[in-house]
């Protein structure tokens, strides 16, 4: 069984995710606001073009960023490249190098900046910075300052917005 906030009224709504088949758009009226809304059952569309696309032919070594699923969207997985990852809000024709699905209103199309790069031992290093956003970047219950740079490990986590997002530096999701 799976839960959907209502975006209104915040009131849970419970549904059988398994009699969907994935892709599938389903619409809700909310029993206590009558506010209508919808989601789409499993993967996004969006990533499996940019997989086809380039991405895949990332290293496995860069890791990726586990978005865990919440009120506004589902799972997604996003490889992360050498250099500056750019993270936000998708659309259309936006800079962002690794774009979020979302309607979470409180995440900003250029929210935060993960670079990864190679320390002096070899190892790869991620260091995380705010856009700067609107709403701030957490890393562990903590607001970046404006300039702050944090370095981050396997397994951190990290919020913008309503968004939390988890850094995995090996191939496991």
């Amino acid at each position: 069984m799976k839960k959907v906030r209502c975006p209104k009224c915040d009131s849970f709504i419970t549904f059988d995710e398994t009699q969907y088949p994935e892709g599938q758009t389903l619409v809700f009226t909310c029993p206590n606001c009558d506010k209508q809304f919808g989601i789409r059952i499993g993967k996004s569309r969006l990533f499996d073009k940019s997989q086809k696309t380039g991405h895949s032919d990332q290293p496995a070594s860069c890791g990726s960023i586990l978005v865990i699923e919440n009120v506004f969207h589902f799972k997604q997985v996003i490889p992360l490249q050498m250099g500056d990852n750019v993270i936000g809000r998708y659309q259309k024709s936006s800079h962002v190098n690794c774009p979020i699905e979302t309607v979470d209103p409180s995440m900003d199309m250029t929210h935060c900046v993960l670079t990864v790069s190679k320390g002096k031992n070899g190892n790869l290093k991620y260091i995380l910075r705010d856009g700067p956003s609107n709403t701030g970047t957490f890393v562990d219950n903590e607001l970046l300052q404006p300039g702050e740079r944090r370095t981050i490990e396997d397994g951190t986590l990290f919020t913008l917005g309503a968004t939390s997002i988890i850094l995995k530096t090996t191939d496991e999701s």
